[in-house]
């Protein structure tokens, strides 16, 4: 499996209005390619945008997380994402 962006100058960050993680976008077309939270301890991809996308992963589920408290958005992420571990 892969994971790559084309042109790396063409990564950028976005935060959206809680502002508890980056997420990764590619500036030309948009797609979105995963996220870290802001203190840097949780992340997560898109699996959609990998180029050998697993078979086994399940379909794609609509959520909405509006209402959510920051604390309660951190705790889910800390619950559901991947530990980040620095590249050594």
């Amino acid at each position: 499996m892969a994971l790559a962006c084309g042109t790396p100058d063409h990564l950028i960050r976005y935060q959206f209005s809680l502002r508890t993680a980056d997420f990764l976008l590619c500036r030309a077309c948009g797609v979105y390619l995963g996220a870290i939270t802001v203190d840097g301890r949780f992340g997560i991809i898109n699996t959609n945008a990998l180029v050998d996308r697993p078979a086994q992963l399940p379909p794609v589920a609509t959520v909405s997380y509006d209402g959510e408290s920051s604390t309660g958005r951190l705790d889910r992420r800390a619950e559901r994402w991947t530990p980040v571990r620095p590249l050594v």
